[in-house]
């Protein structure tokens, strides 16, 4: 079968459609990604060897401008300008952002099946456009206004496998001690100037606490790499299944993919929702808090003193972080790859 692939631009998109394409390569399906050339699949999909069709950026507008007023016949042009690559292919698989709106509406046009997978506990506007014309859509969270069933996140196969990994193998391939404890600190693909900040002035006070740090400042940070004892800092990790299973804590933000991956494979976070936007990363990690299986804080109230007061008692306390993996782990939905594939499967075989 014929599958166009749609998403892009933060990792909460690229990161389950890389594990979709991939998923769809493997049993031998033919599929091409569309994406912008702004997002982070501009890289990462040819990386995985997947064919990527860069369409321009349509940003939905949210005030009144000459944007505003252009953005439907932006939209519809788009659209019509895709007719042509979806002609042949058996549906369409979309992941939200800003590029799947005008996939959705090309798909509604060439009456090509439709499946849409909500990545966040609240839908992105575009995902609130595609609704309207597939009764095929997958959900990562309940009740998330957009009405799919619930799979979760579809997960790369390396976060699937990486539980059977070594710890200590991982810390050592990550430049750290294997005998040490591990905190984990990610702040998006970009990075995240805030907890860069806050963690760099904390260095000492985690090593006081016998915890070593690795730290993906963000390839937009400006933070040089440096690795010293019990102190590692990278721009990016291309091996995120690697750093989370050599990890016993992290701090990270709180979008779909950061929750979905940790819980797969049992490590409890301090997540920091992302203080801009809708509001949705707060929403995403609730049903963590709630059980226990994480903590959060506002941007505005981390600090130095939250982690003293707060985090390093957490981080002291092996069975703390045991009693906190072992209710992460509760979450990890480790097949929402396998059962957004056969939604699709099922799109491109409706003949209704």
């Amino acid at each position: 079968m014929r599958f166009v692939l749609a998403g892009g631009g933060t990792a909460g998109h690229v990161n389950p459609l890389l594990a979709t394409a991939d998923n769809l390569a493997d049993q031998g399906h033919e599929l091409v990604v569309i994406g912008t050339q702004e997002g982070l699949e501009s890289r990462l999909v040819p990386e995985r060897g997947h064919e990527l069709l860069v369409i321009p950026k349509l940003p939905f507008p949210r005030k009144l401008s000459l944007a505003a007023i252009s953005f439907p016949i932006r939209l519809l042009s788009t659209a019509l300008g895709l007719r042509k690559t979806l002609s042949g292919m058996d549906a369409v698989i979309g992941f939200g952002g800003y590029v799947s709106a005008p996939v959705y509406l090309a798909a509604w046009l060439s009456k090509t099946p439709l499946v849409i997978h909500e990545a966040n506990a609240l839908p992105g506007m575009a995902n609130k456009l595609g609704k309207r014309f597939t009764k095929y859509l997958a959900s990562s969270f309940p009740n998330d206004g957009l009405g799919g069933e619930v799979i979760g996140v579809p997960l790369r196969e390396e976060i699937v496998q990486a539980s059977n990994y070594d710890i200590q193998q991982a810390r050592v391939e990550l430049g750290l001690d294997p005998a040490k404890p591990v905190l984990l600190v990610t702040g998006g693909s970009q990075g995240a100037k805030k907890i860069n900040q806050v963690v760099m002035q904390s260095v000492d006070r985690f090593k006081a606490a016998g915890v070593q740090v690795y730290h993906i400042a963000g390839e937009a940070s400006g933070e040089a790499e440096k690795i010293s004892a019990g102190y590692v800092r990278v721009g990016y990790c291309n091996r995120m299944e690697l750093a989370i299973r050599a990890s016993d804590f992290a701090i990270s933000r709180a979008g779909a993919a950061s929750v979905s991956e940790f819980s797969a494979l049992g490590l409890p976070a301090l997540f920091i929702p992302y203080p801009v936007g809708n509001g949705e990363q707060k929403y995403n990690v609730a049903h963590l808090i709630e059980a226990n299986a994480s903590i959060t804080v506002e941007d505005k109230n981390f600090s130095v003193e939250y982690l003293d007061s707060e985090l390093i008692p957490i981080l002291s306390s092996s069975k703390k972080l045991s009693e906190m993996s072992e209710q992460m782990r509760r979450f990890a939905k480790l097949d929402a790859t396998e059962k957004l594939v056969a939604m699709a499967m099922e799109a491109a075989n409706d003949k209704s």
